[in-house]
């Protein structure tokens, strides 16, 4: 390329990165990410010996393969593509090219990683975990946070939303009357979820204890909410996940616990015993049913593992668990 080229292209990165800076006011981390990638692709067109400005489309996708051929992950080529397709939609903005050449290209479709979750043994040593020498305050509290996430599938921030009770500003509520949650999800969709035994008992003992020590000391919204931490206010995600993680090494399980991994074990759990997909749904609340259908994947697994530990001829699935063959006359051949 020669050099007034490399000048020019130049030129432009440099006025995009400050129109992303300036106008779409990107944080200073993805600004580094879109000057990397857009070296990339600078060092690409300049191996081709191509302005930027003539970049076709057959160029873009032999770069992508080339990316994935050297073991780029497809999460890290779309997040390329991304970067590159906005700078040539502003070089369109500009009126300096007719066609985005980026537009059209997809990056290689990534094996979507099965949600972590719980063994049944597992959950129920969690669920069912008490330290004796705990303060009841805390130790109630937390134990009712962990039945209400595995036993109603919540999302944290679904459970530090829940007040104690219903009003007109409320995100979510217990009601204890009709054993049921009623939570705010994602895209303002409001669902109810029925309570377990066990998480109205742990819930019963959580609320016979919140109002003592710093219960209301938090504001409104500390006296509002059904969850709150020792200074009254509010419990926020970050909390959960904290008390979660310590909880779980306590109680002896080898998996970081984390909120979504015991919403994860309500599914598959669900899906383990009744195999109803829609009811998993409905109680999850998502909209749409190929996401629920993730954990199907997961009940597999698990009937899969259970094929394998009973059934007399699960070894023929495998040549990992076949049996050696014993030649014909061998000695040491044990009889029938």
């Amino acid at each position: 390329m020669a050099e007034h080229d490399a000048d020019a292209d130049e030129g432009l990165v440099t006025r995009y990165l400050e129109q992303a800076r300036v106008q779409r006011r990107l944080a200073p981390r993805t600004l580094e990410l879109y000057a990397e990638h857009l070296t990339l692709l600078r060092a690409r067109a300049q191996e081709a010996r191509l302005p930027l400005l003539r970049v076709q489309t057959a160029h873009v996708r032999r770069w992508m393969a080339q990316l994935h051929a050297a073991g780029r992950q497809p999460r890290g080529i779309a997040l390329v593509l991304s970067c590159w397709r906005s700078f040539y939609r502003w070089l369109g903005h500009e009126r300096l090219i007719a066609a985005n050449p980026v537009q059209d290209v997809q990056a290689p479709k990534a094996a979507r990683p099965l949600p972590k979750a719980l063994a049944v043994d597992d959950a129920m040593q969690l669920a069912d975990f008490s330290r004796p020498d705990a303060d009841p305050w805390t130790e109630a509290r937390d134990r009712a946070i962990v039945e209400l996430l595995y036993g109603c599938g919540l999302r944290v921030s679904e459970l530090t939303g829940l007040d104690l009770r219903h009003s007109a500003g409320a995100r979510g509520w217990v009601d204890m009357d009709s054993t049921e949650v009623s939570v705010l999800g994602k895209g303002g969709k409001r669902r109810a979820v029925p309570l377990g035994r066990q998480a109205v008992q742990a819930l019963q003992a959580w609320l016979a204890l919140r109002g003592q020590g710093a219960a209301g000391r938090g504001g409104d919204d500390g006296a509002a909410a059904l969850f709150i931490g020792t200074r009254g206010a509010r419990l926020t995600p970050q909390a959960v996940w904290k008390l979660l993680r310590t909880r779980g090494i306590q109680a002896g399980l080898a998996a970081p616990v984390h909120p979504h991994m015991l919403r994860h074990s309500f599914a598959s759990h669900l899906l383990q015993s009744s195999s109803d997909l829609r009811a998993v749904q409905e109680l999850l609340g998502h909209a749409n049913i190929a996401t629920t259908q993730v954990y199907t994947r997961l009940d597999f697994q698990h009937l899969a593992k259970a094929y394998d530990a009973a059934h007399p001829r699960a070894h023929l699935r495998s040549p990992a668990h076949a049996e050696p063959e014993v030649p014909a006359g061998d000695p040491k051949k044990k009889p029938p």
